[in-house]
Order: C-alpha cells, then sequence, then structure tokens
C-alpha cells in the first residue's frame, strides 16, 4: 500500500538513492532537493515522503512559492516538483499510486490549494504518460526547461 506523509528527517537515509543519468536531467536526487530548499530557506516548500508498506520509497516537493506562476496564475495551486521513486523499486506502480492519492494528500494537508501544477519534460514520455493516466492535463502550454522544453500541466481540486 501506498502512503504520503510529510518528509522526516529520518527518511532521508533510505531516500538518499541515487539516479541514473537519464533520470538526473529530469528530476533531482533527494538529497539536491532539500539542499535546494534549505539553501533559500525556503518556508513554503514541503517535502513529501512516498512509503510503500512502512518503507520510504519515493519523494517529492509541493512549493507554495513563487516558482507556481512560471506555470500558473492561481495563488491557490502548488507546483509539484522533484517527483523521483528508487531505483530499486520502480516499475511496480509506487509512482502512479502516489500520484493517484497526493490529491486527498493536498486537500487534507493544505485545505486552501485547488490546483496541483507541474512541468514534465517533453522527452520524458513515461512520466508525462503517468501525469495524464492520474488525471493532469494539459492544453498546450509550454516553457523550456533546464533539460529542454516541458509541457505545463495542472489538476484541479
Amino acid at each position: 500500500m501506498v502512503r504520503l506523509e510529510l518528509f522526516k528527517q529520518e527518511d532521508f537515509s533510505a531516500l538518499n538513492y541515487a539516479l541514473d543519468e537519464n533520470q538526473q536531467q529530469y528530476t533531482s536526487t533527494v538529497e539536491q532537493a532539500l539542499q535546494r530548499i534549505k539553501e533559500r530557506n525556503d518556508s513554503k516548500a514541503f517535502s513529501v515522503t512516498v512509503f510503500e508498506d512502512d518503507e520510504p520509497a519515493g519523494f517529492f516537493v509541493l512549493d507554495f512559492g513563487e516558482d507556481k506562476f512560471e506555470l500558473t496564475d492561481n495563488t491557490q495551486s502548488t507546483l509539484l516538483r522533484s517527483l523521483s521513486i528508487n531505483p530499486a523499486l520502480q516499475g511496480r506502480g509506487i509512482g502512479k499510486e502516489a500520484m493517484q492519492i497526493v490529491d486527498e494528500f493536498v486537500k487534507k494537508t493544505f485545505p486552501d490549494c485547488n490546483e496541483i501544477v507541474l512541468a514534465v519534460n517533453q522527452k520524458n514520455l513515461s512520466a508525462y504518460h503517468l501525469y495524464l493516466k492520474t488525471g493532469y492535463l494539459y492544453d498546450g502550454k509550454s516553457r523550456m526547461g533546464r533539460s529542454g522544453p516541458q509541457y505545463l500541466m495542472y489538476k484541479k481540486l
């Protein structure tokens, strides 16, 4: 069973996995994402641990800061970023299930939020299709990201 919880420091050792070169071009490692939050002293970014059963299996960030305005005008939205699943556990549907339950997690944890936005690299077709399958919409908007053009996607809550 997959569940989501706000990140706790004790989750880090299980989440300190390496991503292959292909994945690194599309997302941050957990360590990089946490370091970015720390460097920015970012009180509007919330790290989330993805658990499979009782073991940390993945990670992402819900960012309520200014960066989301590159994707939406909605002040009640959050930007989902830095999603990764431990490579040893990939292919088991953990990422898909996490994206299916993130809506309820956000509604419960951040009741004022009414939209999740994200950007996915156009070459990262598996992630793009995962987001489509879990209810995210793409309405033709794109932007240039660090590794090339990105689709801008959203899901109303």
